[in-house]
Order: C-alpha cells, then sequence, then structure tokens
C-alpha cells in the first residue's frame, strides 16, 4: 500500500533550520542531509506502518546517516510529517504538535 507525505510548516521549517546548520559545518553536508531526510520520507509513503509507533499514533522513522527523526502520523492514506527533529531534542517540542 502506497501512501503520500504531507510536511506541515513547522517541519519544513524543522529541517530546513537542521539543512541550513549542516550546510554552515562542511559545505555540502546540508544538501546530502537533505537527501537522507528525502529518501526516508520516500520510504515512509513506501511502508508507512514499518516504521514504530513512539507516541499516540505518532511514528518515528529514524534517518541513517543524522541523528534525526521524522515524526508523522497516518491519516486515511497519507503520512502527516509533524517534525523533522534532532533525536536528542526534548519530545514535548513534536508533541505539541501532533
Amino acid at each position: 500500500m502506497s501512501f503520500v507525505a504531507r510536511i506541515r510548516p513547522e517541519a519544513t521549517e524543522d529541517l530546513l533550520d537542521a539543512a541550513v546548520w549542516y550546510q554552515k559545518q562542511r559545505q555540502g553536508l546540508g544538501h546530502e542531509f537533505l537527501d537522507d531526510v528525502l529518501g526516508t520520507i520516500t520510504n515512509i509513503e513506501s511502508n508507512p506502518l514499518m516504521y514504530p509507533v513512539v507516541h499516540r499514533n505518532t511514528r518515528r522513522a529514524l534517518i541513517h546517516r543524522f541523528p534525526f527523526g521524522v515524526y508523522y502520523r497516518i491519516i486515511n492514506d497519507v503520512a502527516v510529517v509533524v517534525a523533522v527533529m534532532h533525536c536528542g531534542r526534548h519530545p514535548r517540542r513534536w508533541k505539541d504538535r501532533a
């Protein structure tokens, strides 16, 4: 079963902030981060039930190379991305969005 991902504005802001930070660390690293996150979102679209539920009905897909998670909820046939956050951040930040 294939789903469509919809990225909420707050998650887009998370994603862009992190990409800018990584780009400042090393030229090209921000683009690599974006590629990894977008690859993970593609995996979510292909198999949204593959990732574990971490809070109520919010799931988390970990990014392999970077210490970030994509937090999303399945609503009908849409995977709604509510946050893209560093795994060391307090969970309250994304839970308030869910």
